[in-house]
């Protein structure tokens, strides 16, 4: 007998599926399915029907110079449609589409690189393809894409490409013309289309409507981009997270392909698939069509669950073309039983490394409603990487601290990736480099194949593989006993560095770090175990070590493959650490550079990074004095890097995580893979170097953004931001608060001048900053975060304006103790700081407060009092050494 619960569970379902299936998501208004080469009517296997090329001549026409190469059509060696029939040509030839509808488009263009007849060989086929002004496909090889892999249906014939795009057409009169070029720089190339496929979709579905003011946000910060009407679009990636592939029959009527996310995960711990409630609950789309995304994508996800903790963080990563902008979509919707209100799973999303969302609560943007779909979108600017041919762009999710968040846990549903058309219209990118294997040839008997060859093949295949591992095995024991010998003498500089530098690195100390092999960094990290991780960045993992028995701890900072930082970074900073020591610098202890990876090793630092102790976090805040002090310390190291070396170097991504501090408190710089060294001799603003913006948005110097030209003062005005962040204790952007506050610097330049500059204040601080020194410090942000770089002062001017506030609350804090309110001190000449006025002057002290007598003291003299209290405490005051004048004080930070 049937169990009651299942037949009623059946039901349900039954009723859930008819529902939905009656329920059209999307119709296209136009829809256009074109079998190049192919004649008549032919359905392919997921019920589209397409159409040959000599039936509909009223909707399309295929438009080329019969006098010049016609085009030819050509049958391939497989039945499945498009695939089957093809339209090839050594000239130009086009496609023209007689729209009816203005709007957004999809465009898919389909390829079968094959074997079509002796005249058209598969890898000749190189062409470009345009879309009326879009170029879509430039120079494309279509079999080193086949080869490659590179397509977005993974329901396609194997070996097959299908790519789609997104245009707009204004004036349907003009119609959409297709247009197939064969490449010039290739004899014998021609282009081919297997299918071609036209689809009305729904209006800014992914373009931006101009009645929407709020863009997308470019690199985490506070810039809009919007996908305009002028813009086309190039679907790279389409992903279900945590569910399985949808065909494009179950999208939502646009035949669109989502893959799953399996291939795109970064290895290590993931998240679990959950694929709860699927056919059991209803979706509410309150705020978006529910054509946006299938319901599967909505009801399967990745979240860690029952192994919830806040050191997982989880990555996903795409390749695609350098130096264009890149629209990211991702989908979220909350469907966990636990999760009832907003706070109770709180995340952050960084794209590419930047913050994006510091506070991704899908809870919170559904209004504490569950199964709610919502999207975020991202533009993304991707920049060349001259190690890379194509860079990876990264998503990755990590909890919040546990005291901002009932689960420590993430989500995320569905990600999509489109490229966004530059300003020559062009969408074209690289082909993959060729595979090692050869082209698929065309299908005819060899002699390579015959059972004689064969055997031959084999014979001299197992004596060449004999020949070649003796080699081996003699040049392992050549290289161990080297390595024997040199043990514990390499010196600093990776081998790759010192072949091209030989004399410039035979000239370092031995003593300043060493060469680590991968198995000695193994042991110091536990097999790189993720309990270890203290930090996570664009370049890797850095993980907590220990090294020499496991007596001296360190940090090890691990370069993963295809980040955004490579060769050159880990060049730069060995490079430059290994010749730099200062205080305030972190210090190199070594580099491993073996097994095909790059590895850095430093000085451990106990208090980690800056930021951490500012907000966002479980660790001690810092007092207002610890923060001057922190403060003062990171511009002496950069005033080193500009001045102190031989060469001028500037440092180029300064922010509050590379300011570490170390467990004496002392703050040191770290992270040197973007800095640039100088030629000899530069001191200050001289240095003036032309270069590729790279940096952390934020801080980035917006003079350097836009002339692209670096100087020391891009140094000073990334430092001003810093300022910033010890003062306000909150990130130099974010976006979850109003406009007119997301901006930093923004919003300090209008407290200023509105003058409400307490209101901006970190509240902890506010008891304990006087209006004098708030004032004073002030100045000198002000000056740092000056538009104009020669309006900024130098790291050595803002080093001693950060000394004197130092000084000058040092003095407040002994003035502090004289004695009870309005009591007087009987000795009363003494010598302090003023902090207004940058310059000593003879006072009296009271118990309330610092008075001028108007008697000011030369700079250049010592001076001391000395005093007793009422309840006869002695007291000393004393201040020596020359200090700059007021005059050039004030002239240097009034703003």
């Amino acid at each position: 007998m049937s169990n009651p619960t299942t037949i009623a569970m059946s039901f349900l379902l039954f009723f859930q599926f008819l529902f939905t299936s009656c329920v059209s998501s999307y119709i296209p208004d136009e829809h256009f399915a074109v079998n190049c080469g192919g004649s008549g009517n032919s359905p392919s296997v997921d019920g589209r029907k397409w159409t040959g090329e000599d039936i509909d001549s009223e909707r399309f026409s295929l438009i080329e110079d019969s006098n010049n190469n016609p085009s030819v059509s050509a049958t391939a060696p497989v039945k499945i449609i498009p695939y089957s029939t093809s339209r090839l040509s050594r000239s130009e030839f086009s496609y023209r589409f007689y729209v009816k509808t203005a709007g957004q488009k999809f465009i898919r263009l389909y390829f079968y690189p094959s074997f079509y007849n002796p005249n058209f060989l598969r890898s000749d086929a190189i062409f470009s393809v345009k879309a009326g002004l879009h170029t879509l496909l430039k120079n494309f090889n279509a079999s080193l894409n086949a080869d490659a892999g590179v397509s977005l249906n993974g329901f396609a014939l194997e070996g097959a490409i299908v790519r789609e795009y997104c245009v707009n057409i204004g004036d349907p009169g003009e119609g959409l013309s297709i247009t197939f070029t064969p490449s010039t720089s290739h004899q014998s190339a021609y282009a081919f289309i297997n299918g071609i496929e036209v689809l009305s979709m729904p209006s800014f579905l992914y373009y931006t409507n101009p009645e929407n003011l709020q863009g997308m946000m470019l690199n985490g910060g506070t810039q809009q981009y919007g996908v305009k009407s002028y813009n086309a679009l190039e679907t790279m990636y389409r992903t279900n997270v945590g569910g399985s592939q949808i065909a494009p029959e179950k999208d939502t009527g646009m035949f669109r392909y989502w893959d799953q996310d399996n291939a795109y995960l970064e290895s290590g711990e993931r998240p679990d698939s959950k694929p709860d409630g699927i056919g059991l609950f209803r979706l509410d789309y309150e705020d978006y069509p529910n054509y946006t995304a299938p319901d599967d994508v909505y009801l399967t996800a990745r979240s860690y669950g029952a192994k919830e903790t806040s050191k997982y963080n989880v990555t996903w990563e795409f390749q695609v073309d350098s130096q264009f902008v890149y629209m990211v979509r991702l989908h979220f919707c909350e469907f966990d039983p636990h999760i009832q209100k907003a706070g109770d799973r709180v995340f952050q999303v960084f794209i590419n490394d930047d913050l994006v969302e510091s506070v991704a609560d899908v809870m919170m943007w559904t209004d504490s409603h569950t199964l709610v779909p919502v999207h975020r979108d991202y533009a993304v600017r991707m920049q060349s990487n001259g190690s890379l041919k194509k860079p990876n762009l990264s998503i990755k999710l990590q909890p919040v601290p546990p005291a901002r968040t009932t689960y420590s846990d993430v989500l995320l549903n569905g990600i999509e990736t489109l490229k966004i058309s530059d300003f020559n219209n062009d969408l074209g990118g690289s082909n993959p480099d060729p595979l090692a294997s050869p082209s698929l040839l065309p299908p005819k008997v060899s002699k390579k194949n015959s059972p004689k060859m064969r055997v031959i093949s084999i014979v001299v295949g197992s004596a060449c593989g004999f020949i070649l591992l003796s080699l081996l095995i003699l040049l392992s024991c050549c290289w161990l006993t080297r390595t024997a010998i040199n043990e514990g003498n390499s010196q600093c500089v990776p081998q790759s560095i010192s072949s091209s530098n030989t004399n410039k690195s035979s000239l370092l100390p031995s003593d300043l770090c060493r060469s680590f092999t991968i198995g000695e960094v193994r042991v110091a990290t536990n097999n790189f175990d993720d309990s270890l991780i203290i930090g996570v960045g664009g370049f890797g993992n850095v993980y907590k070590g220990q090294i020499d028995d496991s007596s001296v701890p360190v940090a090890i900072k691990r370069l993963k493959q295809g980040s955004q930082q490579g060769l050159k970074e880990f060049q730069t900073e060995v490079e430059m650490l290994s010749q730099l020591r200062h205080h305030h610098l972190v210090s190199l202890v070594g580099y491993c550079n073996d097994d095909k990876e790059m590895i850095l090793v430093y000085e451990f630092m106990a208090h980690g990074t800056f930021r951490e102790h500012l907000y966002d976090t479980e660790k001690q805040l810092l007092s207002w004095n610890q923060r001057l002090e922190i403060c003062l310390g990171a511009a002496r190291g950069l005033h080193y890097l500009h001045t102190g070396a031989k060469h001028g170097i500037i440092h180029r991504d300064v922010k509050s995580t590379n300011i570490l501090i170390d467990e004496n408190w002392m703050a040191k710089i770290s992270d040197f893979g973007l800095s640039k060294i100088g030629p000899a001799g530069i001191y200050r603003s001289n240095i003036n170097i032309s270069t590729v913006v790279k940096g952390s948005i934020g801080y980035l110097d917006p003079e350097y953004y836009t002339l692209q030209i670096l100087t020391d003062k891009s140094d000073v005005y990334s430092f001003g931001v810093v300022l910033l962040e010890a003062l306000c204790g909150r990130p130099p952007i974010l976006r979850a608060v109003e406009r007119e506050r997301q901006n930093l610097v923004e919003w300090f330049r209008k407290s200023v001048d509105e003058n409400e500059i307490y209101e901006i204040v970190d509240p902890m601080l506010r008891e304990s900053i006087t209006p004098e020194c708030l004032k004073a410090y002030n100045k000198i942000a002000l000056k740092c975060l000056a538009n104009n770089w020669n309006d900024r002062p130098s790291m050595g001017d803002v080093m001693l304006g950060l000394e004197s506030l130092v000084e000058m609350l040092n003095q407040a804090e002994k003035t502090n103790r004289c004695g009870t309110l309005n009591e007087e001190i009987t000795v009363e000449e003494v010598s302090v700081f003023n902090g207004v006025f940058f310059n000593f002057v003879m006072v009296k002290v009271t118990a309330d407060g610092v008075v001028d007598d108007g008697q000011r003291v030369d700079p250049d003299f010592s001076v001391a009092g000395k005093g007793a209290s009422t309840d006869g405490v002695d007291l000393d005051f004393s201040a020596t050494g020359k200090r700059p004048s007021m005059e050039r004080l004030n002239q240097i930070f009034q703003p």
